[in-house]
């Protein structure tokens, strides 16, 4: 009985040992989905810019078929089809030199007899995958299949933007912006629109039309501009016309006696001393333009009082 209760104590102990070693596996091939990539990913090359978000948790995989195919039309196509073919062997080189990024070339055959895109169909149902590309053809044919697909021309489509420049919208503008002529308001899903030359509209809802809009590592913001209303556009009423007042009359001015254009100014005499400081503020200076004939007979009145 000891022998036979030894016995069943290893068993279960090598038991829960195979059980503890082989869970860890297989929680990592559950989380672990294969991506397989398209052609047409690459050549776009928009993946390195998801891929260096962090949203791909999974394993990219490429078949060795797309990376022929990529080399066939490098080599064989025209100028412009060589030209994104080398770009995308060059998006293939920079995902595989991501830290954080698990990238795998299944060896799958250079060349594809069936074609690459039932080449990827394949391989996605055989390791239950999913396929990874912007063709619209294999991604209608993918969806048929039951096959899940990562289309990064949707996911662009998903971030855009909401509202884009020149569409209208009502929104509540409920507090004053940066600038003292700004009101802010948010539109549904949280985004703050800054709203030019509205501070007299907080508290109230006035229809904006969208400027333009900013996309920041801290979210997404929009600049619109206030809609004129059918009241806005009515002119204000005008004043009513009375008789038009006449402006008093402007007395004229009397014109200067003509002045003598050849008159010999009189002598000076050669005893009499330059005139000082406080002589000059003593004599009577008159505001305004003279004329040569007043100029010339302060002349003479400051000569004499001397």
């Amino acid at each position: 009985m000891d022998t036979v209760i030894i016995i069943l104590l290893l068993v279960i102990t090598a038991e829960l040992t195979y059980l503890l070693a082989k869970q860890p596996q297989k929680m990592s091939t559950k989380t672990g989905r294969p991506i397989f990539v398209d052609t047409s990913v690459l050549i776009d090359g928009r993946i390195i810019s998801v891929a260096q978000s962090g949203f791909i948790g999974d394993t990219l995989v490429i078949p060795r078929s797309v990376v022929g195919e990529l080399q066939f039309l490098a080599d064989n196509a025209d100028a412009e089809k060589r030209s994104r073919a080398r770009h995308g062997l060059d998006v293939v080189r920079e995902l595989q030199d991501m830290p954080n990024l698990s990238v795998e070339i299944l060896q799958d055959g250079s060349k594809a007899e069936e074609g690459v895109d039932e080449r990827l169909l394949k391989l996605a149902k055989q390791h239950d995958g999913a396929i990874c590309t912007i063709d619209f053809n294999l991604n209608k044919v993918a969806q048929v299949e039951n096959i899940t697909v990562l289309n990064v021309n949707e996911l662009a489509k998903t971030l855009r933007m909401a509202y884009l420049p020149g569409e209208k919208l009502k929104i509540a503008l409920i507090q004053k912006g940066q600038d003292s002529h700004q009101a802010v308001g948010y539109l549904p899903d949280g985004t703050m629109v800054v709203v030019e030359h509205a501070a007299p509209k907080i508290g109230q809802i006035a229809e904006v039309e969208f400027i333009r809009s900013l996309q920041t590592a801290a979210g997404k913001m929009m600049f619109a501009k206030l809609v004129r209303t059918d009241e806005d556009k009515t002119p204000a009423p005008k004043k009513p016309q009375g008789r038009k007042s006449t402006p008093p009359a402007v007395p004229a001015k009397k014109e200067a006696e003509p002045t003598k254009k050849h008159e010999p100014r009189p002598p000076r005499p050669r005893n009499v001393q330059k005139p000082t400081g406080r002589d000059r503020s003593a004599t009577p200076s008159s505001r305004g333009p003279k004329t040569s004939a007043q100029r010339e007979a302060s002349l003479i009145d400051q000569i004499n009082s001397q």
